[in-house]
């Protein structure tokens, strides 16, 4: 699993959680565009603490409810669509965002949203690093 951790871009609203860019195994179930069932296994793009960016094939609507479960945990999880992304390859990407929260659905500790290296705290937990070397 590749993870990078991204810094906020936008100057619009704020970010509630740090985005991380993280390949998570998932399988994604719901009613498309127009009202069928689909169930589609998939990876995330990027993950944070409120849901998570994922590229589906089904083509569904903002505001829809779908479940989402981790492959690894099996730990399924409601969401809505909040974010319709471009087409690439033909999957959209979608945000999705828990209905209720699920700070550990992903298994992931995420840094605040003004943690950067140069912290205190990223510097201490360097040197106890170092130290253990």
């Amino acid at each position: 699993m590749s993870q990078v951790s991204t810094p906020h871009t936008h100057t619009g609203a704020r970010r509630r959680s740090q985005r991380v860019l993280m390949q998570v195994g998932i399988r994604v179930r719901g009613k498309d565009a127009q009202g069928k069932d689909f169930e589609e296994g998939t990876e995330t793009l990027a993950i944070n603490a409120h849901g998570a960016l994922v590229l589906l094939s089904a083509r569904v609507i903002s505001g829809a409810v779908v479940q989402m479960k981790h492959n690894k945990t099996g730990e399924e999880q409601e969401c809505h669509v909040a974010f319709l992304g471009p087409v690439r390859g033909g999957k959209a990407e979608i945000g999705v965002e828990f209905t209720a929260p699920r700070p550990n659905f992903w298994r992931v500790a995420f840094p605040p949203e003004d943690w950067s290296p140069k912290n205190p705290e990223a510097r201490s937990a360097t040197n106890k690093l170092r130290a253990q070397k």
